[in-house]
């Protein structure tokens, strides 16, 4: 289907999603909001892994203070559940690989829609800005579930305070992202390892995710017994069988996902 406010292509199992309203630093709207969730669907339907990007010099600016359905009254309630809520599940239990490319400033929930994904990659100029303080609201869009996992509450705490840009390359110092790349190999860099998961086995990496996000709430004995039963179903796969039989003949694998 064509869209408005995204571009969606697929090569050799690699789905990228961009973020597509440059002229307002791809700033959260209605129509990019629905967007987003029926191109991830599509993603996870047609292709092994996907990323996530914006164009021109941002990644997201966040929600669109000038969309007409943020004048007059508004309940942010409502439209948290009936619309992000479903882009950031979408993004979280997608049963593929999903990658953020940040090519430019992340800010508010733009910040927290990059953090959805699996993995964060990010140019060195880009920015991560919880600017939610600046106008009198608090974190959204998954940012007070990310920040405090993956960065520790002191510096969450103070990143939502005082609303200060973290760089990319503090962002990953801090374990907010996976990596920061310099910007003249970015879009090689992701694009590197976004094949890498596009080309590897697809039901190890859906039990591996599934395994790291039940760990934190999980005692040992459950979570060796979560690993155990995800292990027992990735030995049965054929993606198991091919990846012994490589590494005995000492060639590279031919995954075949599932």
């Amino acid at each position: 289907m064509p869209y408005e406010t995204i571009t969606y292509t697929e090569v050799d199992g690699l789905a990228v999603i961009a973020l597509n309203r440059p002229e307002v630093m791809n700033a959260l709207n209605r129509m990019l909001r629905g967007e987003l969730i029926d191109a991830i669907g599509r993603a996870a339907g047609e292709a092994r892994a996907v990323v996530l990007t914006g164009t021109g010099r941002a990644f997201c600016s966040g929600q669109d203070l000038s969309d007409p359905a943020m004048q007059g009254a508004l309940d942010f309630e409502e439209v948290l559940n009936d619309e992000y809520v479903p882009l950031l599940m979408a993004i979280y239990d997608c049963p593929i690989p999903t990658i953020s490319a940040v090519n430019g400033a992340a800010a508010g929930a733009g910040a927290n829609l990059a953090l959805a994904a699996d993995v964060v990659i990010a140019a060195e100029s880009s920015v991560f800005v919880q600017a939610f303080s600046r106008i009198g609201l608090i974190p959204d869009a998954g940012g007070t579930w990310w920040l405090p996992r993956q960065i520790g509450m002191p510096r969450a705490m103070g990143a939502c305070l005082f609303a200060d840009p973290v760089p990319a390359r503090q962002a990953a110092e801090w374990g907010m992202i996976y990596e920061a790349v310099a910007d003249s190999d970015f879009e090689t860099r992701w694009r590197d390892r976004a094949m890498r998961l596009a080309q590897g086995p697809t039901a190890a990496y859906r039990a591996a995710k599934q395994a790291l996000r039940a760990a934190p709430g999980n005692t040992l004995a459950e979570q060796l017994a979560l690993e155990a039963r995800l292990q027992g179903q990735c030995g049965r796969t054929e993606d198991f069988k091919e990846g012994v039989a490589a590494f005995l003949e000492k060639r590279k694998p031919r995954y075949i996902g599932a």
